[in-house]
């Protein structure tokens, strides 16, 4: 899923040696394949889970694997869970806002949205991120290339709703919760950034204690607004498990990976081909219909977060 941060639900990461990495696994271009597969399919999965279960049960699921997933990569790594009085205050907001918050937004959403619509929504992240950065943060400065990318992404973004036909056919309680879900992982990641930024903790120890506290506060929101499920159909529950253990967990263990070996720059990239996906599969799996406008609008918003995320290259030194 789309980053203005490094990663998408952790803090700050740190860098551990480039060569270690490369030594252990796959080409970097391949993992780098399969994250951004596994986050384009998670919108999928979303609204498989919701065709038979609650949002915030679907939501519950998603975090309780994920976080089942870190917890063995934990053990496995001999990592612990940080200390701290602190720290733990500051992982349980940003657990909600990276985790609890969006993740049950984008469940919702899909109950009235197509999948195709959410991931596009949230393909908005880094120019809320770049747009709310250029305020929070004072090394953060407006420039005229910043500027120009925030204006043509949020274009994009009204070529996907529609603007020019009075957003005819929109559901707007659906995109409003997408675009929140979507606004509030880089509201997440500056909290992280002021208040958990230098950590001594290790990414993996951080992460997996932030999960662990979403699943916590999910399991005391579900009950109150939901029943247990008569029944348990398969399929829908077979996407919530993946959607936790490999969209997810699985997909966090990964992207740590690319960040230390190619840096977050490149990592990050990944964003610009999840709503690719995204799309992709709920056409040719789901049957969803696609106006004209959604790919095209689509685009826009890609050009435009790559442009605001974008650095103008050094001159040139001057030949003797």
């Amino acid at each position: 899923m789309s980053t203005a941060a490094p990663s998408r639900t952790s803090p700050a990461p740190t860098p551990t040696p480039t060569g270690s990495v490369r030594s252990r696994g796959l080409d970097w271009r391949i993992r780098f394949a399969v994250l951004s597969t596994v986050w384009g399919f998670s919108f999928l999965l979303i609204k498989v889970g919701t065709g038979a279960y609650a949002p915030f049960q679907v939501t519950f699921g998603r975090l309780f694997f994920g976080t089942a997933v870190l917890a063995v990569a934990m053990a496995v790594r001999r990592d612990r869970l940080p200390g701290g009085i602190r720290t733990w205050m500051h992982l349980t907001v940003a657990a909600f806002l990276l985790n609890a918050l969006p993740f049950s937004l984008f469940a919702y959403s899909e109950l009235t949205i197509p999948s195709t619509l959410a991931g596009i929504c949230n393909a908005t992240s880094p120019l809320w991120g770049m747009a709310l950065s250029m305020v929070a943060l004072s090394e953060d400065r407006p420039t005229r290339r910043r500027v120009a990318g925030l204006g043509i992404g949020f274009l994009g973004v009204l070529t996907v709703l529609g603007a020019w036909q009075g957003f005819s056919g929109l559901d707007f309680g659906g995109t409003a919760m997408a675009l929140l879900a979507s606004l509030s992982y880089p509201i997440g990641w500056i909290y992280v950034r002021r208040t958990l930024a230098g950590s001594s903790h290790s990414n993996l120890s951080l992460t997996g204690a932030q999960l662990l506290l979403a699943t916590i506060q999910l399991a005391v929101v579900t009950p109150l607004f939901t029943t247990l499920p008569t029944s348990f159909p398969l399929v829908p529950l077979l996407a919530v498990i993946a959607l936790g253990a490999l969209g997810t967990g699985f997909a966090l263990l990964l992207q740590y990976g690319l960040v230390a070996e190619v840096g977050p720059t490149t990592a990050q990239m990944v964003t610009y081909f999840i709503p690719v996906i995204a799309t992709a599969a709920g056409v040719a799996v789901l049957d969803e219909q696609l106006g004209w406008n959604t790919p095209v609008g689509a685009l826009i918003v890609l050009a435009g977060a790559a442009l605001s995320q974008s650095r103008p290259k050094a001159r040139a030194a001057a030949q003797p």
